[in-house]
């Protein structure tokens, strides 16, 4: 190489160093974008300054492939059994330079470890996914879209998706559905339907003036590198109350022995005592509401029945506080019925009344 090669060569590199030291973006400059720079040589002869020898060079900046998706949060999504429209919550961000549609999949696991060290073991039920449409952070039914892919999702932007799933009314506490949202990058610059499948040029000469596409991104959870894809995963977690209930039966009195040593005859007053227990772990159980028809063969004493205060105790169905009869006591279906306070986790609370044997 000539010296003067050298100096041109050192002359575009200056420029092309002054160009590297624009913003560091995750995109990058724009695909398409025509860079041009000029070196300018001014030389002498005998002393006489010569007109300059200019010499140009221009390239096109093709069009790197890039993208992440990623969980919102760091914990699993808690749910009830039977739960309807469950959320995770996903962000897609585009780190390509060009703008893009990318195309949306949930796919459900099948075993295997989930997302937040846990297990996966059943499937949630319909499965969709729907767009952040007022970018709240927030899923809003009747406002969020249903969607199956993002439409022109510009370079060094991100979406909000939702996963919307029922849950089985069958599932019990630390149940695990785990999910996938993968995003795929497809052909911007249609507005309204996604674009066609992008196709890697890496193993192509480069055209210089032409835009070639490089793919450039990472492994997700499901995919592999450098397939224009990501993936991430959440899971759902079963929450539920394990709530049991006993009912038990003690002789008050007798008409013969009064309370003393009392026998379960005809005109005997028998209390019951209805015990409800939430395990420890568990889900608060709300809006609890018990419901009991009576026996033919008994009779409902009036202004027996008590709600036991007692929480964390043994003993449940001793003490309590009497309510009115005509909230619990339905006369005419025989039926007593009270609606009780909820029952958070590892708590007791029972109901009690009195009935005559016929």
């Amino acid at each position: 190489m000539t010296r003067a090669s050298h100096r041109l060569c050192a002359a575009s590199l200056l420029v092309l160093a002054g160009l590297a030291a624009t913003p560091d973006y995750a995109a990058g400059t724009a695909s398409g974008t025509s860079i041009t720079n000029t070196v300018t040589v001014n030389f002498q002869v005998g002393s006489v300054a010569q007109t300059p020898v200019t010499a140009s060079n221009t390239f096109t900046v093709d069009r790197k492939i890039n993208l992440t998706v990623a969980e919102v949060g760091s914990a699993t999504t808690s749910v009830s059994p039977g739960q309807l429209a469950a959320v995770t919550t996903f962000t897609v961000t585009n780190l390509s330079n060009a703008t893009l549609d990318f195309a949306l999949t949930v796919a459900q696991q099948t075993g295997g470890a989930g997302a937040h060290s846990n297990t996966d073991n059943f499937d949630v039920t319909g499965p969709l996914i729907y767009l952040d449409s007022n970018n709240n952070g927030v899923y809003n039914p009747g406002t969020d879209t249903a969607v199956t892919y993002l439409d022109e999702l510009a370079a060094d932007t991100s979406k909000t998706v939702f996963v919307v799933a029922d849950i089985p009314a069958s599932r019990v506490t630390n149940d695990v559905a785990a999910v996938t949202l993968t995003a795929t990058g497809k052909n911007g610059g249609n507005v309204g339907s996604m674009g066609a499948a992008l196709t890697n040029d890496s193993g192509t000469a480069n055209t210089l003036l032409g835009v070639e596409t490089v793919f450039a991104d990472g492994a997700g959870a499901t995919d592999a590198a450098t397939d224009a894809a990501f993936s991430a995963k959440d899971d759902y977690t079963v929450l539920a109350a394990a709530l049991t209930a006993v009912k038990t039966s003690t002789v008050i009195s007798d008409p013969f022995n009064g309370v003393t040593n009392p026998k379960m005859i005809p005109g005997a007053v028998v209390e019951y005592c209805i015990a409800l227990t939430n395990a420890a772990g568990s889900a608060t159980a709300t809006n609890v509401a018990l419901s009991d028809v009576l026996p033919a063969t008994t009779t409902f004493v009036s202004g027996t029945i008590k709600k036991d205060g007692t929480v964390n105790g043994a003993g449940v169905c001793s003490g309590g506080t009497a309510v009115t009869d005509a909230v619990g006591y339905n006369s005419g279906t025989k039926t007593v019925s009270s609606a009780m306070s909820d029952l958070a986790a590892n708590t007791k609370a029972a109901l009690i009344f009195q009935v005559t044997i016929n």
